[in-house]
């Protein structure tokens, strides 16, 4: 069951005009919200960035956090996985094709639900393969927009070359992953990219770097140059759907001793318990 512009409803009935501006121009924003045995994780967090998006290209918001909320349990409800990923997608709506925007004229609002697949213990064991790339994205990925085609391609190159990833390197300085954002260890600091508008500000990378003061693992939030990266004990990397992933090799070179090291490990143990007990308050 899939939600599109107020009507919940199987995916195979829903239908979109040719003329949206999201199919057209890419003109729209999106959100993953992960769901734990049917409880929404950091849903505030996820509503906020939604907004961040939203403001960046302009758009208003077309419901209230409390209306995002009941049509998101409700999706929740009308699908069996107990674990979810919700996936929601906002466009400036069907209009002649015209780069200005149009006026007076409805946002697409689209919502669906898949299975939640988080890393099998076979990948936290023994972590994943990683190559670099130059950063060719445009200035403004806060903006969690649909015109992913530059994160495609480069997601692409991972996966032409047998890897997981690829991590994006931009004038010398780490910034995210096509599809994740990047930690690096080094000597036993752990180092994270600042927020700014050449990364998206993610919801794990957050909950990483909540985690890591908590346990009293030192880190420093700053720019990070390409050769930390190179000569990093560990990468570490993070989202919604991968939650902490080891990794342990990167241009076909090992990080580190090529192994899942100690400082992904506490992480990995710590975000474990941290979500269990956020699912036992809910």
């Amino acid at each position: 069951m899939i939600y599109l512009n107020g009507k919940f409803m199987p995916m195979e009935e829903a239908r979109i005009p040719v003329l949206d501006r999201g199919f057209i121009f890419g003109d729209g924003v999106y959100e993953v919200i992960p769901v734990y045995s049917r409880h929404l994780f950091r849903l505030e967090e996820h509503l906020s960035r939604l907004q961040h998006s939203l403001d960046g290209i302009r758009l208003d918001n077309p419901h209230s956090a409390r209306e995002w909320e009941e049509r998101i349990r409700r999706l929740v409800e009308l699908n069996e996985p107990e674990d979810q990923s919700v996936y929601l997608q906002i466009t400036r709506g069907v209009a002649k094709r015209d780069h200005a925007f149009p006026k007076s004229i409805e946002p697409t609002v689209f919502m669906m639900s898949s299975p939640l697949v988080t890393p099998s213990r076979e990948t936290l064991e023994k972590g994943v393969a990683t190559i670099s790339a130059a950063d060719n994205r445009w200035l403004r990925c806060d903006i969690k927009a649909t015109s992913l085609l530059p994160n495609v391609l480069l997601r692409q190159m991972a996966v032409d070359a047998g890897a997981a990833e690829t991590i994006l390197l931009r004038d010398g300085f780490l910034t995210e992953g096509a599809a994740s954002n990047i930690f690096a260890v080094k000597d036993g600091i752990l180092l994270a990219p600042p927020k700014d508008n050449l990364m998206l500000p993610g919801i794990t990378y957050d909950v990483v770097i909540e985690l890591a003061q908590s346990i009293g693992l030192p880190c420093e939030v700053r720019q990070v140059a390409e050769n930390e990266i190179f000569s990093a004990s560990e990468l570490l990397l993070t989202s919604s759907t991968k939650e902490v992933t080891p990794i342990t090799s990167l241009d076909g070179k090992p990080v580190g001793n090529g192994k899942p090291g100690p400082v992904f490990e506490k992480l990995h143990a710590a975000y474990q318990a941290f979500k269990h007990s956020v699912m036992r308050r809910a």
